[in-house]
């Protein structure tokens, strides 16, 4: 079996104890329930493709357990035994539909092609296939996973069958993890930026994943974004409307209104927290205040290499790049090398920019100063402002700023908003709902909420840990945050 033989060969420890604990799970089911009851939800997706091999492994796994093979795992059974539900949706993404009939033909996949909702679909199909257990591809994180075990009874109202959830506990990563070192075909919109996929009018590719090249956009793959936990990032509220005698759609114009921004801190001084950092509550308040979305902020040592890997991460996934710590003429100052380096450039003298270093330090000019002076080549934009003793130091979407307390902060923000290079946008619109009860009993109503709600950020805080929860509802659509506002309203009064 080449998909139990990969894992078997593979050094990454991590996703075979993720492996092992999925199949352990797939086998006891399959003790449980004749093959006959068993029955597997296929909707094309990363996840269910993951299930899918899991369950020929598992099943031929089962077999040889059990006597009925002679253990030989270098080949597998040209059907798949286990009945497989696939909800063909007219919303679905013809990729979608190619990809899974595909596989389905490749693996000898017998489809029960439903077209109806599926709860309807279930209903209908299990009155005439009885179906006691149903293997699910549900992950933590999903909003369906709420409450749900790897062995879950299905939820009241609904027909009766055990849900079996094999991989409950795996990552984003462990996904990619499998998918890649099994070598199996998936869907190819994932390929293209996707990293969640639901229908055609509720998911773009990730904007992590966009990359700019000369007033160009293409997308990186989906296994190249490195916080799984912005996986949902591109699955928006999208009205499939186009442009007509020039006017944008509803989704473009959203579009407009989102500007991203990356911050990166350089120094030792921050990680080992002998400096309290002043900059990075500035600079993410003063952005807030446009309608720019701060999406990361980090802090690193003064390394070269880490600085360049960190910047070409994120000058590629943000419209801005803010970094700032690590500018002058120290030896522990290489923020600049590490733009250059991120950039492909050298560092080469600016003649322009050597001449304000001179007026800043006049007798005290060294030849540290002369260092100071060398930006990267051919890349280089001086953002000039009377208040400013130097210019601020602008490489393609990368701004470095030299600021290391309030005022002089406030000097180089008047720079940036009188360059115009951050546009106001649409504010933000925040409500705030307070109440008493725990951080369990709001769990799962938020977690719904986010569901119904995805254009909307929710947030929750204490100010001290037997004070009142308040939960904070944020975005661009003032009528949605009243329509989240009033739904959250309705559901923790109910609790």
């Amino acid at each position: 079996m080449e998909i139990d033989k990969a894992i078997r060969e593979t050094n990454d420890q991590k996703l075979k104890t993720k492996y092992n604990n999925a199949v352990n799970v797939i086998q006891r089911a399959l003790a449980l329930y004749p093959i006959e009851e068993v029955a597997f939800s296929f909707n094309g997706g990363k996840d269910s493709t993951v299930l899918l091999h899991l369950l020929r492994a598992g099943y031929y796994l089962h077999k040889v357990n059990s006597g009925h093979s002679n253990g030989d795992l270098s080949t597998h059974a040209s059907t798949f035994p286990i009945r497989t539900i696939y909800f063909e949706s007219p919303s679905a993404f013809p990729e979608i539909n190619s990809f899974t009939y595909e596989t389905a033909s490749s693996y000898g996949v017998q489809l029960d092609i439903i077209r109806q909702d599926f709860k309807s679909g279930l209903e209908a199909l299990l009155k005439t296939k009885p179906t006691r257990a149903i293997f699910l591809g549900v992950r933590i994180g999903d909003p369906t996973a709420v409450g749900q075990e790897q062995f879950s009874p299905s939820s009241p109202g609904w027909p009766p069958f055990m849900r079996v959830n094999p991989i409950l506990d795996w990552s984003y990563r462990d996904v990619w993890a499998f998918l890649l070192t099994c070598k199996v075909p998936y869907c190819s919109l994932y390929d293209q930026g996707y990293t969640s996929i639901g229908s055609v009018n509720d998911t773009t590719p990730n904007a992590l994943l966009c990359v700019k090249d000369c007033g160009k956009e293409t997308f990186k793959p989906a296994y190249m974004l490195s916080d799984g936990r912005l996986e949902r990032a591109g699955r928006v509220k999208r009205l499939p409307q186009k442009v007509n005698n020039g006017v944008k759609s509803v989704f473009e114009s959203h579009q407009d209104n989102i500007r991203t921004a990356s911050i990166i801190a350089v120094g030792d001084e921050f990680l080992f927290g002998r400096v309290e950092d002043e900059i990075r509550h500035l600079l993410c308040t003063k952005l807030h205040s446009i309608g720019w979305n701060v999406s990361h902020f980090v802090v690193l040592q003064s390394d070269v290499d880490s600085i360049a890997e960190e910047v070409e991460n994120r000058k590629s996934t943000s419209d801005m790049v803010f970094l700032y710590g690590g500018v002058g003429p120290l030896p522990s100052d290489v923020s600049i090398a590490g733009v250059a380096k991120a950039l492909d450039v050298c560092l080469a003298p600016n003649e322009e920019y050597q001449k304000y270093l001179r007026n800043l330090y006049g007798q005290k000019w060294t030849g540290d100063c002369s260092e100071m002076a060398k930006l990267p080549e051919g890349l280089t934009e001086l953002l000039i402002h009377e208040k400013l003793h130097v210019p601020l130091i602008k490489c393609e979407n990368v701004i470095v700023l030299s600021a290391t307390n309030v005022k002089e902060f406030d000097q180089e923000w008047e720079c940036l908003t009188n360059s115009r290079l951050l546009p106001t946008i649409e504010p933000f619109v925040s409500k705030q709902f307070t109440t008493s009860l725990s951080d369990l009993e709001v769990a799962q109503p938020l977690s719904k909420l986010s569901f119904e709600f995805p254009n909307v950020h929710i947030g929750c805080y204490r100010k001290s840990r037997s004070g009142p929860l308040t939960i904070t509802l944020e975005g661009k659509d003032e009528e949605m945050i009243e329509a989240a506002m009033k739904e959250v309203s309705t559901k923790l009064s109910s609790q």
